[in-house]
């Protein structure tokens, strides 16, 4: 399977390079990712031509400096083996420096989570962490993986930005497509989408369903889950209207609500005893999750005298609800927790962009947000002595309810300067403020520098300070003292609000073009951090919460290889990287005072530290019909045991497909795709429930067959 590769950082403003990148048709995708000159006027008002140059006058707002980049462009994605019903977060597992966890998780560069995520050029406000995705691959016309020393513009979560570009109205014309997939597990996921314009107006519209009996992973390693179905159903729309030949008006929209059963572990004792019963089938609990996310963001973007900018007024609504199995979850835990979060985020955003002469561009711009976070913990206990042991059969309620407001303000400017043909400098600052559970700041200077030694070989090297908020939406404050004397008292007595991170980013890389069809890149960085985030699951119910290591400190190296000529395209990733943290400073009460004390003297691996990650693939086609492909993901095993401080053995998942068109009589063409996940059924375990903030066991996918069916009308 082809994935489209620019591995190291290109400084937008490298302007030969690339405009010839830009207007060569047969470069391979994903590498002319620059933008074009600013848009003139246009003699008349053409929905598809007017709307194609905003769209380049967008793409130069964001421009790919500073940074390692990985793209993936509609080629790429329907390659993969389950096309656009892909999952966002296996998508970008196949990008160098990323590394799979359960529940869906990601971790770039030894980085937790830390993504932010982008929609034509405009920040989407994070959702509560999950099982299920807010986005959905089949809305993405190309998605750029930007990680390393990004420019001042990028802040907030900056392990890595998802840079998605949306399908348009303008750009596929007018019509639409409806699909289904099913197979393996009890799986269907039927899909459709439409799409068109119609003068100044222009539209893209998508909906999906999916219910599967594998929602989460399996905490055992059998072939079928218990009490593990799923419902899952994403919308998302794009519509922009005209208002001139260099103005128009956007909104876009995203609803997702997504329902999981929590799968069993069969053959547990139970702990405790309730009323008269002790025994209990632990097959049999029934414990569910439900998560929604709903977004809408209006955008004005045009071009005003010199200057392009574009403007956006959005609001995110998130939740997320734990129901437990009341009788079960106290006999195994001591505590059944119905537990509730919710965030409202209304955001600003503003992004200009004006030339300053032959050889610098002056980009600068503001963020605000103010956010609305409700955590409520209904739980029932049981009493119980000072060792903790169980005093009564009979539960008591807590109720812990925690509201908070909390504002984010942001500004930036930074200076793209081509000092000659080949070497370019992007220098930057940015400041940024946070008020919720505490306040904090930072001024954070950035600087790449980039240097096209050859016509094949790219040379960069940059530096950002980054400064990090904590998710509000994740933080949920526990009373400490409501849970002592019962079943659910926690650890320790100690709880520091969560502070905001602070780090130095180091990154260098070389990429080589070697003929005209094989590209070879090498990355390194190195992170020093302060405060280091991280999130854990404590308790019961699978629902993370922050924390902060005192100090931290990340490095790793990427190499990356792609391939595409004639039938064949190929790639292949290699990341090493080694990431650790010292003394907890935040959160004392989720943790043992054994543990916490050995990581107070020494540094530890981060539970999502993996010293090697791997991807690769290749796909052939065989005629203008047919193809097919191969994928693989290798892992040498995340973190376990006491403070982390062994790993899980090394896992490999290949996974195969087969795609044809047909050409039937009446129906016209219809696109068949045929897919084989994890061909050789490996049984792996991505987690023992062991490690800091682990919570459960997890087990990565078994084998399985699935047939999809698309007809575009």
């Amino acid at each position: 399977m082809r994935r489209t590769l620019l591995a190291l950082a290109l400084t937008a403003a490298l302007a030969s390079a690339a405009h010839a990148r830009q207007t060569d048709p047969a470069a391979p995708a994903g590498q002319g990712a620059e933008p074009a000159p600013p848009p003139g006027k246009a003699t008349q008002l053409d929905a598809v031509q007017v709307s194609g140059t905003l769209d380049l006058a967008r793409n130069g707002l964001s421009p790919d400096t500073g940074s390692s980049e990985y793209v993936f462009d509609r080629k790429s994605i329907q390659q993969l083996p389950l096309g656009d019903a892909t999952p966002l977060n296996d998508l970008l597992l196949q990008a160098p420096g990323v590394v799979q966890d359960s529940f869906g998780e990601l971790h770039v560069r030894g980085d937790h989570g830390n993504l932010q995520y982008r929609i034509n050029g405009i920040i989407i406000p994070e959702s509560i962490s999950g099982f299920g995705q807010t986005l959905d691959t089949r809305t993405i016309d190309s998605v750029r993986l930007l990680t390393g020393a990004l420019p001042a513009q990028y802040g907030y979560r900056t392990a890595g930005v998802v840079d998605i570009t949306t399908k348009s109205g303008a750009q596929q014309g007018n019509g639409g497509s409806v699909g289904v997939l099913g197979g393996s597990f009890g799986a269907l996921n039927p899909g459709a989408e439409w799409y068109g314009s119609d003068g100044r107006l222009t539209w893209y519209l998508t909906a999906n369903y999916l219910q599967s009996d594998i929602g989460i992973e399996n905490p055992t390693p059998s072939r079928n889950a218990i009490h593990d179905r799923t419902h899952q159903t994403k919308a998302f729309g794009y519509l922009s209207y005209l208002l001139n030949d260099t103005t128009r008006l956007g909104f876009m929209f995203g609803i997702t609500d997504n329902r999981f059963e929590i799968p069993n572990n069969p053959d547990q004792r139970p702990v405790f005893v309730y009323g008269d019963i002790n025994d209990f089938d632990s097959a049999t609990l029934d414990e569910r999750q439900r998560e929604k996310t709903r977004f809408g963001i209006a955008s004005l973007q045009g071009r005003l005298g010199g200057t392009d900018y574009q403007v956006a007024l959005g609001q995110r609504y998130t939740s997320v609800d734990f129901t437990p199995d009341v009788i079960g979850d106290l006999m195994f835990n001591g505590v059944a927790s119905d537990v509730g979060r919710s965030n409202r985020a209304n955001t600003l955003q503003a992004d200009l962009s004006t030339p300053l002469g032959e050889n610098h561009t002056l980009r600068y711009g503001i963020y605000a947000s103010q956010e609305r976070a409700v955590s409520v913990n209904d739980a029932l206990v049981f009493p119980a002595d000072a060792d903790g042991n169980q005093t009564s059969t009979i539960p008591i309620r807590i109720v812990d309810d925690n509201r908070k407001i909390g504002h984010l303000y942001g500004a930036y400017v930074q200076d793209e300067w081509q000092l000659s043909d080949r070497l370019t400098a992007n220098f930057g600052v940015r400041a940024d403020k946070v008020s919720a559970f505490i306040e904090e700041g930072q001024v954070s200077p950035r600087f790449g520098l980039v240097y096209q030694a050859t016509d094949s070989t790219t040379l960069h090297a940059g530096f950002a300070r980054y400064f990090t908020p904590p998710p509000t939406e994740l933080i949920a404050p526990a009373d400490i003292a409501l849970f002592q004397g019962t079943t659910n008292q926690l650890p320790g007595n100690v709880n520091t609000d969560v502070k905001s991170e602070r780090s130095s980013y180091y990154d260098v890389g070389v990429q080589q073009q070697v003929g005209a069809h094989l590209t070879l890149g090498l990355d390194a960085y190195y992170r020093e951090v302060k405060h280091l985030q991280d999130e854990g699951q404590f308790g019961a119910a699978l629902v993370f919460s922050p924390f902060n290591y005192a100090r931290g400190r990340a490095r790793g190296a990427e190499f990356t290889v792609s391939y595409a000529g004639g039938p064949w395209t190929a790639y292949f990733n290699l990341t090493s990287s080694r990431a650790m943290g010292k003394r907890i400073e935040s959160g004392q009460y989720n943790f043992d005072a054994d543990e916490l004390a050995y990581i107070a003297a020494h540094w530890v691996h981060l539970d999502h530290d993996q010293k090697l990650a791997s991807s690769g693939g290749f796909t052939y086609a065989i005629d203008e019909s047919t193809r097919i492909g191969a994928d693989y993901v290798y892992g040498s095993g995340l973190r376990k045991d006491f403070a982390n401080t062994a790993s899980l053995p090394s896992y490999f998942q290949l996974d195969l497909s087969l795609t044809h068109g047909f050409d039937l009589p009446r129906i016209g063409r219809l696109d068949a795709r045929l897919s084989l996940i994890n061909a050789f059924d490996r049984v792996y375990q991505l987690r023992d429930g062991s490690g800091i903030g682990v919570g459960a066991p997890q087990f990565g996918p078994r084998r399985g067959v699935y047939l999809g069916l698309q007809k575009a009308f």
